[in-house]
């Protein structure tokens, strides 16, 4: 029983630092464009990239 006065105090600081850290990442614009990064991997990369060749070290 002596037990949930330590689990409990350290259950509402856990769900506070969790609220905290998406607090911060929603102010901080990290949920802004989640279609882009979806579409992101869909597009060819090979035209920006410089060929290498397989012989190359």
């Amino acid at each position: 029983m002596e037990i949930l006065y330590v689990l409990i105090p350290v259950s509402v600081l856990l769900v506070l630092a969790i609220l905290a850290v998406l607090g911060w990442s929603v102010h901080s614009g990290q949920f802004e464009d989640i279609e882009q990064e979806g579409l992101r991997i869909l597009q060819d990369e090979q035209k920006d990239k410089p060929k290498v060749e397989a012989h190359q070290k």
